[in-house]
């Protein structure tokens, strides 16, 4: 007669059979030890699920969608055009956005599949005869042969909203949609995460640089902390790093150019040398927030001044440069010609000028150049989105004599100066008066900075927290 398991070869043998049957203290012991595992292997099932429960609750709340401020004017284009694209840098969530925004019914395909875009370009009726609208479509810029069909499809149907596209907003691309789209088209901008995006905050009132405006933002938010600002500039936009380590952002960061920037130069502008290149973006984040030099340019990559022309319009082709360009006007005599170079996302910029830190970045010596390229393509991706259309531009004369920034609206303008500091000189404002020479209209303006609340300077203008923008 057999006793108590003791051993634990045993009670794996036994641990799936009923307990044999035997005298009733033995049985009675037996239904104990089954019990008893069956109890453990589901605490041990309950502990694992648990832990998977955790990792995919960590794992949503990474990937968890950030709502973006274009969806807004997206969604009234859509009720308005037939086609609709939204244009942008690689990775910066277009497809995203519209997967989240198309109805169930919608079909999805990318021409980076070869076997779509292939038939996209040798038949584009059979192309959507497969894929029959209402149809997202994307990186339509490798198959510019879908236009003309596009068109009719336009012409032969009064839906709206029947064709989204996402792509890249190329010359030659550009040129053919306008040419073969228009009146049929709208077409939107999406960059990569604004700081308000990354924060959840959407502003009741649309920005004017007015104090009562400045205040009312100002009781949404938390005071300007520095450490926070540069923290956003040397991290991004690009959703794919939002949250990650270091490491993990060197290796996105040198694989989005390695891949996604190198072959999209190629197919572009013909660029095959990669190591040229890869110094010529290097060179252009040593010169962010400056006017641009074609000949400092070419000589960080060893090239002549007419190919990092042809280079830098690529690269603003691609998104990933933005050009400010000078203001004109026939009252101001002997303006700069020369627009100013920013980087579309500042995260990309620290990463080619090796800031490896937050911290190292904030108290660097660019980092005054940082902190305008910041506020720079805040104010863009501001009025990218807003209801009104601006006009972004910068001020500097034959006398060096500089505005960081004029900001057009009804044929008003808003003079605004950059400055890192919490506590900018007021006399700042001083250049203003060259509008009021001009007989320009002056609106309200300032000195953005990091001051922690708005504080007027006179009747026009005031300290303005860069977190307001």
């Amino acid at each position: 007669m057999r006793g108590y398991l003791n051993s634990d070869e045993e009670f794996a043998c036994r641990r799936n059979k009923p307990p044999p049957a035997t005298d009733p203290v033995n049985i009675y012991r037996n239904i104990k030890d089954h019990h008893a595992y069956i109890l453990l292997t589901k605490l041990q099932n309950y502990d694992k699920i648990r832990l998977n429960t955790d990792y995919l609750k960590i794992r949503e709340a990474r990937m968890a969608y950030i709502t973006r401020e274009l969806e807004r004017k997206f969604l009234k284009l859509n009720d308005f055009f037939k086609v609709i694209l939204v244009t942008g840098a690689r990775q910066v969530g277009k497809t995203t956005m519209l997967k989240h925004l198309a109805e169930s019914g919608r079909t999805y395909v990318t021409m980076d599949n070869t076997m779509a875009r292939e038939l996209a370009q040798s038949d584009p009726v059979l192309f959507f005869q497969t894929y029959k609208p209402p149809v997202l479509i994307d990186e339509v810029q490798k198959t510019p042969e879908l236009f003309e069909q596009i068109k009719i499809i336009c012409d032969e149907s009064d839906e709206k909203g029947l064709i989204w596209l996402t792509g890249s907003q190329q010359y030659n691309m550009m040129k053919r949609v306008r040419e073969t789209l228009a009146g049929r088209i709208g077409i939107l901008e999406l960059y990569s995460l604004s700081a308000r995006e990354k924060a959840g905050l959407v502003f009741d009132t649309d920005l004017d640089f007015s104090l009562a405006t400045l205040q009312a933002r100002q009781r949404k938010l938390p005071k300007n902390d520095v450490v926070q600002v540069f923290n956003h500039i040397w991290e991004g936009g690009m959703p794919q790093v939002q949250g990650v380590d270091d490491e993990l952002r060197q290796e996105y960061f040198n694989s989005y150019i390695d891949t996604y920037l190198m072959r999209d130069a190629t197919e572009a502008g013909g660029i095959t040398d990669a190591v040229r290149f890869r110094k010529f973006l290097v060179g252009c984040a040593s010169l962010v927030s400056e006017q641009v030099n074609y000949s400092t340019l070419a000589e960080s990559a060893d090239i002549a001044p007419s190919t990092a022309k042809e280079w830098l319009k690529i690269l603003v082709g691609l998104h990933i440069i933005y050009l400010l360009a000078p203001y004109s006007n026939n009252e101001l005599k002997r303006l700069s010609k020369t627009p100013k170079l920013y980087f579309c996302d500042t995260g990309l910029c620290a990463y080619l000028s090796m800031w490896l830190t937050p911290d190292t970045l904030r108290n660097g010596a660019a980092s005054g150049h940082y902190y305008e390229n910041y506020v720079v393509m805040e104010l863009v991706k501001n009025y990218a989105y807003a209801k009104s259309k601006v006009n972004i531009t910068y001020f500097r004369d034959s006398n060096a004599k500089e505005i960081d920034v004029f900001v057009e609206e009804n044929n008003v303008i808003h003079p605004l100066e950059i400055k890192k500091s919490a506590t900018p000189d007021r006399r700042e404002i001083k250049k203003y008066s060259v509008l009021d020479k001009a007989f320009l209209n002056r609106g309200n303006g300032g000195i953005i900075c990091m001051c922690e609340e708005p504080i007027p300077i006179d009747k026009d203008n005031c300290f303005i927290p860069s977190n307001l923008i």
